[in-house]
C-alpha cells in the first residue's frame, strides 16, 4: 500500500503542476493562434494521439507491467526494457517514414490545405522523441521510480511553455507549436535515459534476448493492449476529427476549447490510472483478490467524491469563467461543455477501474467493454456533427465517454473485482445537492465575474469537503490513512483542517 500511495502522491503532484502549468499555457496560445488555427492545432494533435497509439503499440503499459513484476530469471527488468526498447524504435521509425512520404507525395496539402506539408514533417519527427520519451518515462515507473518520472513531465511542460509560445508569438505559429514539442520531449527524453541507465546494466539491455525470454506473453499482452489503447484513443478524437472534416478550423477551435476545460477534471483520475496499473498487477500476480475489491472500490468513492465536486462547480462557474479564460470569441465553447461535463464524469470514474482491470492482463472483456463505448461514440458523432456541429458532438461524446464507466463496472467484475463494493452512492448524492443549492446560489448572487471565481470555489470546497467528512463518505481511519503519507508539515496542517470541519 504504501507504495501505491508513493507512487500516487508522486504523479498526483506532477499532475497538479502540469494542471496548473496547462492552465496558464492554453488561453495564451489559443489568443495567439486563433480559433482557426487552434482548430488545426487541435486536429494535427488529434491525429498524432492516433498515430502514437498505433506507434506505441501499449510497450508503455507493457513496460511498467512487466518490469514491476520483476521475476526471477537473471536480468529480466533489462530484458524487459531492452526488448520493448527495439520493438519501439522500429514502429515509430516507421510511422515518421509514413509521415515524410503522405508530405513528399503532396498529399498533406492536397487534403487538408497550405501548410499542412511541413506540418506533417515535423509530426514525423515528433512521434519518435515522443516514442522515445515514452519508453523511458514507462521504465522509471516500472522500476517505482515516479519520484523521478514525474517531475521531467513537468520540466517538459515548462519548456514547451518557453520555447513553444516564444516561437509562436514572433510569427512561427504552428510550426513553432510543433518544434516547441519536439525540442522540450527530446530534452526531457535524454534526462530520463541518463537516470534510467544509472539503475539499469546496459549492456544487458542491448545484449540478445535470451531464447527463454517469454515473447509470446509479452506480445500477446501488447497486441491486445493495442486494440484497448486504439478503442480508449478513438473515444478521445474521434469527435475532433469528425469536426474538422464536417464543420472547419473554427468550430473545432471551439469545441477544443470545450474539451480542454472538461478535461480539467481529469487530473485526479489521470494519476490513479497510471499507478494503479503496474501496482495492482503486483497484487493480481500474487491472487490478492480481496485487496484489490478493497483498492479499487476505496478508490472509485474517493474519485466520484473529488471529482463531482470539481464538476459541480465548473458548471456553476462556466458563465464566469469561459469568456474571460479564452476571450469574448469563446462564448460558443459553453453549451458544448455543459454537455460535456456528465460524459467526462463518468470517464473519469470508469478509468481506474480500467486500469485495475488491464492490470490482471485479461484484455479480452476490457476490449468488449470499450469497444462497445466507442461504437456508440462514433455511431452518435457520425450521427449528431452534421445536423448540430459542436453541440452534436459534445452530446455523442458525454453518452461515448459515460457508457464507459457501466460497461467497465460490468467488466471488472466479469475480471474479478467489484469497484462499487463500498461506494456510498447515498451519501455522495446528499451532499453533492447540499453543495451544489450553495455553490449555485453564491454563483448567481454575485454579479461580478471575477468575484464569482474567487469567491465561490473556496467556500464551496469548505461545504462540501465539511459536509463529506460529517456524512462520512470518508471515515477518520480513512483520512488517516491518506494525511500519514503526507510531508510533516503539510500533514499537520491537513490533519487540524480536517479535526476542526468534522
Amino acid at each position: 500500500m504504501s507504495n501505491i500511495t508513493r507512487g500516487f502522491i508522486s504523479i498526483f503532484g506532477s499532475k497538479v503542476v502540469n494542471l496548473f502549468l496547462g492552465f496558464l499555457i492554453a488561453p495564451v496560445l489559443v489568443r495567439l493562434l486563433g480559433s482557426s488555427q487552434y482548430g488545426n492545432y487541435a486536429f494535427l494533435f488529434s491525429v498524432l494521439g492516433i498515430t502514437m497509439t498505433l506507434a506505441n503499440a501499449g510497450i508503455f503499459d507493457g513496460i511498467r507491467k512487466y518490469m514491476a513484476e520483476d521475476r526471477v530469471e537473471s536480468n529480466w527488468i533489462e530484458h524487459v526494457f531492452g526488448f520493448y526498447l527495439r520493438i519501439a524504435f522500429v514502429l515509430a521509425v516507421s510511422a515518421a517514414l509514413a509521415y515524410f512520404a503522405f508530405s513528399w507525395l503532396g498529399l498533406s496539402d492536397r487534403f487538408f490545405g497550405d501548410n499542412f506539408d511541413i506540418y506533417f514533417y515535423l509530426l514525423g519527427i515528433l512521434v519518435v522523441s515522443r516514442q522515445a520519451n515514452s519508453v523511458a518515462r514507462g521504465g522509471l515507473m516500472g522500476l517505482g521510480f515516479e519520484d523521478r518520472s514525474e517531475p521531467l513531465s513537468i520540466l517538459k511542460k515548462v519548456l514547451f511553455g518557453v520555447i513553444g509560445l516564444s516561437l509562436v508569438y514572433i510569427g512561427y505559429g504552428l510550426v513553432g507549436v510543433l518544434i516547441g514539442e519536439i525540442i522540450s520531449t527530446l530534452v526531457v527524453s535524454v534526462l530520463a535515459y541518463v537516470i534510467l541507465f544509472q539503475h539499469l546494466d546496459f549492456r544487458s539491455v542491448i545484449s540478445r534476448i535470451p531464447d527463454e525470454f517469454p515473447k509470446k506473453e509479452l506480445l500477446s499482452f501488447n497486441s491486445l493492449s493495442i486494440v484497448l489503447i486504439l478503442l480508449t484513443a478513438s473515444l478521445y478524437h474521434v469527435d475532433i476529427l469528425f469536426l474538422r472534416v464536417l464543420t472547419g478550423d473554427q468550430a473545432t477551435g471551439y469545441y477544443k476549447a470545450a474539451l480542454v476545460v472538461a478535461e480539467f477534471l481529469w487530473f485526479v483520475p489521470n494519476a490513479l490510472q497510471m499507478v494503479l496499473l503496474h501496482s495492482s498487477s503486483e497484487l493480481w500476480a500474487n491472487d490478492r483478490t480481496d485487496r484489490i475489491t478493497t483498492l479499487a472500490s476505496r478508490t472509485t468513492r474517493y474519485n466520484l467524491s473529488l471529482v463531482l465536486l470539481f464538476a459541480i462547480g465548473l458548471a456553476a462557474l462556466v458563465q464566469d469563467f469561459v469568456p474571460l479564460y479564452f476571450g469574448s470569441g469563446f462564448d460558443a465553447a459553453v453549451l458544448p461543455l455543459l454537455l460535456l461535463l456528465p460524459g467526462v464524469l463518468g470517464f473519469a470514474l470508469a478509468r481506474p477501474i480500467f486500469a485495475i482491470g488491464q492490470g490482471k492482463g485479461q484484455l479480452r472483456v476490457l476490449i468488449l467493454a470499450t469497444g462497445t463505448a466507442s461504437l456508440i461514440n462514433l455511431c452518435l458523432n457520425a450521427l449528431l456533427i452534421p445536423t448540430y456541429g459542436t453541440r452534436g458532438a459534445a452530446v455523442a461524446t458525454s453518452i461515448g465517454y459515460g457508457s464507459m464507466l457501466i460497461l467497465h463496472v460490468l467488466a471488472a467484475r466479469r475480471v474479478g473485482f467489484d469497484p462499487i463494493d463500498d461506494l456510498r452512492l447515498t451519501r455522495i448524492a446528499i451532499v453533492a445537492l447540499l453543495a451544489a443549492g450553495v455553490i449555485f446560489g453564491l454563483s448567481s448572487a454575485i454579479d461580478s465575474s471575477i468575484a464569482s471565481l474567487i469567491v465561490v470555489p473556496p467556500i464551496g470546497f469548505v461545504v462540501y469537503a465539511t459536509l463529506t467528512l460529517r456524512l462520512s463518505v470518508i471515515s477518520p481511519k480513512e483520512t488517516e490513512l491518506i494525511t500519514q503519507r503526507l510531508p510533516d508539515p503539510i500533514r499537520e496542517y491537513t490533519e487540524s483542517m480536517i479535526r476542526f470541519v468534522a
